[in-house]
């Protein structure tokens, strides 16, 4: 998990070249047995594709 996350922060502010813009998602749903919600942050280069969600 530190891994990924220190890969992004250098990704992020291009230390290691030309920055990647992170992208995130929401949602909030709501069902029979109550509401729920989700987020996710993800990044991606050329065919590599990291994504977080909780």
């Amino acid at each position: 998990m530190l891994l990924i996350s220190g890969g992004a922060v250098l990704a992020g502010c291009g230390a290691d070249g030309e920055p990647i813009q992170p992208t995130m998602n929401a949602s909030v749903g709501v069902g029979s047995s109550g509401t729920h919600g989700a987020v996710g942050v993800g990044v991606r280069r050329g065919g590599l594709g990291v994504y977080l969600g909780l």
